[in-house]
């Protein structure tokens, strides 16, 4: 005797039965115009510079940085944040080469722009963690802690002579309090009301930055947990969006991506300016080790967390993988 209507009666499978089904239903979406390149230069090298810690990224000659600029046009990202390595012997307490026209950043920026015009979204990374011979994110006081307000001084230089040089964005990664109205200010007041700010709203003193340090030639001793903020911490997150909103930010940043996806989910269910998020450094080389060890699919892996990080609520994402990510997504 047949039986009808039996147990289940709804079958959530019906809708993951082939690829086209699954594609068709798919609630969240990558495309390549989601992506930003992060991309270091380094002065002073005539070829690039592979980076240990992080297979697969180099530090970019002036060359090599255009051509990757040109390649990521022609995959379809969006942009490039572009983080300068001056020579060592150029570092000092003020991050000199932070402010000088003729610093690396500032050099490669207007290489950049020169490149790919309009084509590309150039952003600048505004700190001075890379220039300092101390490492930190901003000026020492007497007592070798970072002075906040001096180091406000010194981001409104840096974000006048990027904008010169051409940046589209300047992204403040300093975490000091009051930065993104002070780097507002600085670039109305030279007439430069276009250049757009992308805050570093929330930025978590993480344990996975580690390769990036070596990425950047850091010379930081200690830890910046005194301006980063505490990874046990969500509502500190929240006051610091409304601040950096208050204070004209055109975009806001959580970094890292990965292990703070609920912060993210709260920020972009609480604002309606553009949302980005970092996949930093370690994430990074955690799926490129574990892919060489032959434990991951590497590829899989790859589009899993940047699919986890743009359903959590990321407008765009800042990623190594951008351009190969971008190139993939075009030929799907």
């Amino acid at each position: 005797m047949t039986t009808y209507g039996s147990f289940p009666g709804t079958r959530p499978r019906r809708l993951r039965i082939n690829p086209v089904m699954r594609r068709m239903v798919a609630e969240t979406r990558l495309h390549p115009a989601d992506l930003i390149l992060p991309a270091f230069v380094r002065e002073g090298v005539t070829e690039p510079v592979p980076i240990g810690a992080m297979p697969g990224v180099v530090q970019h000659t002036r060359d090599s940085l255009k051509k990757a600029a040109a390649e990521a046009v022609a995959a379809g990202v969006s942009g490039i944040m572009l983080f300068g390595v001056p020579e060592e012997s150029k570092k000092d307490p003020l991050g000199t080469p932070g402010t000088d026209p003729d610093g690396i950043l500032q050099v490669a920026l207007r290489d950049v722009r020169a490149e790919v015009g309009d084509d590309l979204l150039v952003m600048s990374d505004l700190c001075l963690d890379e220039t300092t011979d101390h490492g930190h994110c901003g000026v020492l006081d007497e007592r070798g802690r970072v002075d906040n307000d001096a180091t406000l001084e010194r981001y409104a230089e840096m974000a006048q002579v990027q904008a010169d040089a051409g940046a589209h964005v300047v992204g403040p990664s300093g975490m000091m309090d009051g930065q993104v109205g002070v780097i507002r200010d600085a670039l109305d007041q030279i007439g430069r009301e276009d250049v757009a700010i992308l805050a570093y709203t929330a930025k978590y003193a993480s344990a996975f930055y580690g390769p990036f340090r070596e990425a950047v030639g850091s010379s930081l001793q200690g830890d910046r947990k005194t301006y980063q903020q505490d990874p046990a911490n969500v509502r500190e997150s929240l006051r610091e969006l409304a601040l950096d909103l208050e204070e004209g930010a055109d975009l806001v940043m959580v970094k890292p991506a990965g292990p703070y996806l609920d912060i993210l989910a709260r920020v972009a269910d609480a604002v309606d300016v553009p949302v980005v998020a970092y996949q930093i450094s370690g994430e990074y080389s955690m799926i490129e080790a574990a892919a060489e060890k032959g434990w991951i699919d590497r590829d899989r892996a790859i589009m899993e967390t940047l699919t986890g990080i743009r359903r959590a609520g990321a407008r765009s994402i800042l990623t190594y993988w951008a351009t190969e990510v971008a190139q993939k997504l075009k030929d799907q």
